[in-house]
C-alpha cells in the first residue's frame, strides 16, 4: 500500500508531501488544476520515463520520493532481497531525481538502480488503470495471469512450467543424440581404444617421478662412482689425504695446549672437522657400496620413459597430464555409452510428454469453467457500465504443442455494441470504454489481484447520472479490499469515496502553483456542490451535495 509521497519542484508543484490512508480515495478540481500531475509523479517515481519538461520552470531538479508497505507482499520482498535492495522492516521507499538536463537517477531504500529494475519492483505494488495509460490488462501474460490468479491454479501453473522445461530437455536432447548417432558409434571406438592404450601403458605420478630419478642416477653412475673415489683418495686413503693430515696436526696442537690454552678452542674445531671428514669418508665407502652400474635396468627405464614420452607427445600434453587425460577419456565414454540408448531415452521423453499433458488437460479444464464464470461475471457489469448489449468473453486459444503456461493462450475480446463482433480487448479505440471495462475486470477479479494499490485516472470520462452512481459504488467495493485512487470530475464518484483530496492551482509570485488539501466534510459538501452547480452554488444545491455524501457514506460495503 502506499503510504506516503513527496514531491518537489515537479511541473507546477513546487512542494507536496501527501500522507495516504486505505479504502477510496478521490482527486478533484477545476480542470488544469493538476489533478493528473499526482498519477504522473507516481508513474516517474516507479520507472517511467521522464524529461527535461517535468522539472518546474526555474528549477535544478525535480525530486519524487514514495514510500510504500510491503508487508503483505512476500514476492516484491524476495525480489528485493535477491537483488540486495532490502529496506527496514516493511517499508519500501522509492526515489526518483529528475534534472532540468533530462537526466535522472532513481534509488529504492538508499540504493542506486536502474530505471528497468524500478519499473520492476513498481509491478508488484501499483496498476494504473486509465484513458492513455499503458495498462497492464492489454497484455497476453497479464490476462492469463488474471484468470489464472481468478481461478486459484498459480501453483499449479508453476508446476506446469517445471514439468515442460523437463519434457523439452529430455526433447532436445533426443534429437540431438538422433543428428548425431552415425558418428555415435566411431566416436566409442575410438574413445575406447584410447582407454585402453592409456590403461596399459599403466602411468602414475609417483612412479613416473621415481623412475626419472633412478634413470638420472643409473645414467650418470659411471661420473658418480669416478667422483666417490676421488673423494675417498682425497680425503682419507692417500698419503697425503687430508684426514692424516688433520690426525698429525691435531696431536701437535694437543702437545702444545699445556703451554697455551687459548689453543683449546683451535684444537677443538680441528678434532671437530677431522670427525667430520671421517664420517664423509665412511659415507663415501658406503655409497660406493651400494652404487652398481646395471646396464640392462638402464636399458629398461630408457624403454619405460620413451613409450610414456611417445603416448604424451601423441596426446599433445605433459606426461604429468596424462591421468587427466584418462580421466576425461573415461567421462566422455561414459556419457557416449548412457546417451546412446535411444530407446531409453525416448521412454523418458514420453513419460514427461504424458505427466505434462495429464498436468495440463487439468489446467485446462479448470480455465474454461473459471473462463465462462468471468466472462460472464465481466458481462454483467458492462451492462451497468453504459455498456448495455456489450459482452465481454475470455477466450482459450488452443495452442499445437502446449508451452510452459499450458495447452492455450488467453484474450479478452470485447464487443462493445449488442450484433458486434467480438475483438481483442487491446484493439478497442475509445479510451473511456476501455477504462470502463478495465474497471469491471478489476472488479470481477478483485479477489485475485495482484497488486494492492490500484489508481483509476478519469475512469468515468464521457458518462453521468445512474452509471456515474455505479462507477462510484464499484470504486468503493474495490477498496473495501485494496487501496483505491481515483482521479475524477463526477460529483456521483466523489460522493462515494472514504477520503476526498481536492487539487488547486494559484499563482504565487507570478508563478502558477498547485497545491492538494485533505477536504473535511463541510469542505466535501463545498466540493461536491461545486462539481454539481458549477460558478454559481445554490443552497438546493448544498443539500444536494450533503445528500450525495450521505448516501456515499452509508453504503454498505
Amino acid at each position: 500500500m502506499l503510504r506516503f509521497l513527496c514531491i518537489r519542484d515537479f511541473v507546477i508543484v513546487d512542494f507536496l508531501e501527501l500522507d495516504f490512508s486505505p479504502g477510496f480515495t478521490v482527486l478533484t478540481g477545476e480542470t488544469g488544476a493538476g489533478k493528473s500531475i499526482l498519477i504522473d509523479a507516481l508513474s516517474l517515481v516507479l520507472g517511467e520515463r521522464g524529461d527535461a519538461g517535468m522539472v518546474r520552470s526555474g528549477c535544478g531538479c525535480a525530486e519524487i520520493s514514495a514510500e510504500f508497505d510491503i508487508a503483505g507482499l512476500p514476492d516484491l520482498q524476495a525480489r528485493l532481497c535477491e537483488q540486495e535492495l532490502g529496506g527496514d522492516g516493511s517499508a519500501c521507499l522509492f526515489r526518483r531525481i529528475l534534472d532540468a538536463s533530462g537526466r535522472s537517477r532513481g534509488f529504492i531504500n538508499g540504493r542506486s538502480v536502474t530505471l528497468q529494475q524500478m519499473r520492476e519492483m513498481g509491478s508488484y505494488l501499483l496498476d494504473i488503470q486509465g484513458q492513455h495509460a499503458h495498462q497492464s490488462l492489454l497484455r497476453p501474460n497479464m490476462q492469463r495471469a488474471l484468470l489464472d490468479a481468478y481461478a486459484g491454479l498459480e501453483n499449479e501453473v508453476g508446476i506446469l512450467a517445471g514439468l515442460f522445461r523437463e519434457w523439452q530437455a529430455l526433447r532436445y536432447r533426443q534429437v540431438e543424440l538422433k543428428s548425431r548417432s552415425e558418428g555415435t558409434v566411431a566416436e566409442r571406438e575410438l574413445l575406447s581404444f584410447q582407454k585402453r592404450e592409456l590403461e596399459m601403458l599403466n602411468f602414475s605420478l609417483p612412479a613416473w617421478e621415481e623412475l626419472q630419478e633412478e634413470y638420472a642416477r643409473l645414467s650418470h653412475a659411471a661420473s658418480l662412482m669416478e667422483i666417490a673415489h676421488s673423494g675417498m683418495e682425497l680425503l682419507g686413503d692417500a698419503e697425503t689425504a687430508c684426514l692424516n693430515q688433520l690426525n698429525a696436526f691435531a696431536v701437535r696442537l694437543r702437545d702444545s695446549v699445556q703451554f697455551d690454552g687459548a689453543l683449546q678452542n683451535i684444537l677443538d674445531m680441528v678434532e671437530s672437522g677431522r670427525n667430520n671428514v671421517q664420517e664423509a669418508v665412511y659415507a663415501l665407502r658406503h655409497y660406493l657400496h651400494k652404487l652398481d652400474i646395471d646396464p640392462q635396468r638402464l636399458r629398461e627405464q630408457e624403454q619405460r620413459i620413451a613409450a610414456v614420452m611417445d603416448v604424451a607427445r601423441k596426446y599433445r600434453v605433459a606426461p604429468e597430464q596424462l591421468p587427466a587425460v584418462l580421466q576425461d577419456i573415461l567421462t566422455r565414454l561414459d556419457a557416449v555409452i548412457s546417451d546412446d540408448d535411444l530407446d531409453a531415452l525416448a521412454q523418458q521423453e514420453t513419460i514427461a510428454r504424458d505427466q505434462y499433458q495429464f498436468a495440463a488437460n487439468e489446467i485446462s479444464s479448470a480455465r474454461k469453467k473459471a473462463a465462462e464464470k468471468l466472462s460472464a461475471v465481466i458481462t454483467d457489469l458492462m451492462q451497468s457500465l453504459a455498456m448495455q448489449g456489450g459482452r465481454l468473453i475470455v477466450a482459450l486459444k488452443p495452442l499445437v504443442e502446449g508451452n510452459a503456461h499450458g495447452l492455450e493462450t488467453t484474450e479478452f475480446q470485447i464487443a462493445i455494441n449488442a450484433g458486434s463482433p467480438l475483438s481483442s480487448l487491446a484493439k478497442v479505440a475509445s479510451g473511456g470504454e476501455l477504462a470502463r471495462i478495465s474497471l469491471a475486470i478489476q472488479v470481477a477479479t478483485s479477489q485475485a489481484a495482484t497488486v494492492p494499490t490500484l489508481i483509476f485516472d478519469e475512469v468515468d470520462s464521457g458518462i453521468g447520472g445512474k452509471v456515474a452512481e455505479i462507477i462510484g459504488a464499484l470504486l468503493k467495493r474495490l477498496g473495501r479490499r485494496y487501496q483505491v485512487i481515483c482521479v475524477t470530475h463526477l460529483p456521483q464518484v466523489a460522493a462515494m469515496a472514504d477520503t476526498q483530496w481536492q487539487v488547486n492551482k494559484a499563482i504565487r509570485s507570478g508563478i502558477t502553483v498547485s497545491s492538494i488539501s485533505v477536504l473535511s466534510p463541510e469542505e466535501r459538501i463545498e466540493e461536491i456542490a461545486r462539481m454539481l452547480g458549477g460558478v454559481i452554488i445554490t443552497g438546493t444545491t448544498r443539500k444536494h451535495a450533503a445528500e450525495m455524501l450521505e448516501a456515499g457514506l452509508s453504503l454498505p460495503s
